[in-house]
């Protein structure tokens, strides 16, 4: 066995470290740890649940408003209220505009450079030696949009503050509704930026992604995995509460079939946890640190539904949805992230036009003292998912689900390799010492540590399950 280590994997939100065996020029197994323990759950033990939107938004600073969402999905079932209707619209659209930055951001900032040479001068070098293809004329275009893209993704920030008064960490969504108003000046405000960013999308970032599928055709083989889709879907429309991306999984790339929340469960065989029991429910999942653990290397558990391993995201999304069924590929993943940015755009302003002036954004209640939540919702990775018991005022137990808990699982107490893990099995790899090529799978999943595990630890030397 020759393991080779990339750490720290660089241009994602970290830590991350990532083992590879290589047999014969290709990836014979791999290994996906997280070298930081999440604790978001401890901390969340005695507070006021109202302050969950607020408060679980600090787990990360570049999908913080997906976790407002669920929090207050969450205490929506506990409590048995809803948002107005424009509640639920502007709760919509602020999290369309945190989802197109982080696209946006993704592809340029993040991917980009594993395709696209950047000039001979930090913080573009060093790069990895690897086979560049683009001709010089467009490689230098694409720099230009890279450069483009840090001010677009900042104009969608810009929308989501026009509802969300501020970001990361919006401060206006609450658990019915959010506090803003739709004034006429508030909504041309969005209305302007959105077209902005629409337009850019359509004449900027679709071509680019399709200029990258065409001079690297060969990665819409590369990278497949399982080819298992989970969705809990997203935005739900005000009153019928019907989602605009539906929920759904695809089990080996087969048909759609219906979620069943009672199917997904987490393992933490592999994971520096406490042992509880070898499949937990979340109302029940436990978050008890055993970094000395034998045989562990991630602080990143395994959550499977029906005992499988199960991919979420854009692609996951636009398969279950039928907008995008290509393939499964480290290509398809990028090119249907583009396609989905469009689809977010015109949603968004479609619901612009739904507003109503200075309508009710918010739903008075009395909180109960007890009761029981589950918030779901797809964020720009994937399925996420708060459950929440209160208990005399209190919070008495919070579990957190994110996307890149799913898609960078480790092994599960059958052996079975996490997402990732398995599309990067069968990777063909030109220079050990580089390593581009596994970097390019990763990349394509936007792994977002920061949102998985939270307290430093430095890790010891790892051994490796066979």
């Amino acid at each position: 066995m020759t393991v080779k280590t990339i750490f720290p994997m660089t241009r994602i939100h970290e830590p991350m470290k990532v083992d590879v065996d290589l047999q014969n020029g290709k990836v014979a197994d791999a290994w996906i740890g997280a070298t930081l323990f999440r604790g978001f759950e401890a901390m969340m033990i005695g507070r006021d649940p109202r302050d969950a939107a607020l408060f679980t938004q600090r787990i990360c600073g570049i999908c913080s408003s997906a976790h407002a969402v669920v929090a207050s999905m969450a205490l929506q079932q506990a409590y048995k209220v809803e948002p107005p209707p424009n509640g639920q619209i502007i709760t919509n659209l602020i999290f369309a505009a945190d989802i197109i930055q982080n696209h946006l951001r993704h592809f340029y900032l993040l991917l980009l450079l594993d395709y696209v040479k950047g000039p001979d001068y930090p913080p573009y070098t060093p790069r990895l030696d690897g086979d560049y293809r683009l001709p010089k004329k467009i490689n230098d275009q694409m720099m230009e949009h890279h450069k483009d893209a840090v001010v677009k993704s900042a104009r969608a920030h810009e929308m989501l503050a026009v509802f969300g008064a501020k970001i990361p960490m919006q401060q206006t969504i609450m658990t019915t509704g959010v506090t803003e108003k739709a004034s006429a000046e508030r909504i041309l405000a969005y209305s302007a930026i959105l077209k902005e960013l629409a337009e850019w999308v359509d004449n900027v970032y679709l071509p680019d992604a399709m200029t990258i599928a065409e001079y690297y055709k060969d990665y819409y083989n590369i990278g497949s995995g399982y080819g298992n889709f989970i969705s809990y879907g997203l935005f739900p429309q005000p009153i019928t509460a019907k989602l605009e991306f539906a929920p759904g999984i695809i089990k080996n790339k087969g048909s759609v079939e219906p979620l069943d929340l009672s199917k997904v469960g987490e393992e933490i065989k592999y994971s520096w946890y406490k042992d509880t029991a070898p499949s937990s429910p979340l109302f029940e999942g436990q978050t008890v640190p055993d970094r000395d653990k034998e045989g562990a290397y991630s602080w990143v558990k395994a959550p499977r539904y029906d005992g499988l391993p199960f991919e979420g995201g854009p692609l996951a999304r636009g398969w279950i949805n039928g907008d995008y069924r290509r393939g499964i590929s480290v290509m398809d993943r990028i090119v249907a992230r583009a396609l989905e940015t469009k689809k977010i755009c015109r949603l968004a302003a479609g619901w612009l036009e739904q507003l109503t002036h200075h309508g009710p954004t918010l739903t008075p209640f009395t909180p109960p003292m007890d009761g029981d939540g589950v918030g779901l919702t797809d964020a720009m990775r994937g399925p996420l998912g708060h459950w929440v018991s209160v208990r005399n005022g209190k919070i008495r137990h919070y579990q957190i689900v994110t996307p890149t808990t799913w898609n960078f699982s480790p092994r599960d107490s059958s052996g079975r390799r996490g997402p990732v893990e398995e599309a990067l099995v069968g990777t063909q790899v030109a220079k050990s010492e580089s390593l581009i090529e596994v970097g390019r799978v990763i990349r394509s999943l936007d792994p977002c540590f920061t949102c998985a595990v939270h307290i430093i630890d430095a890790p010891k030397a790892a051994s490796y399950p066979q």
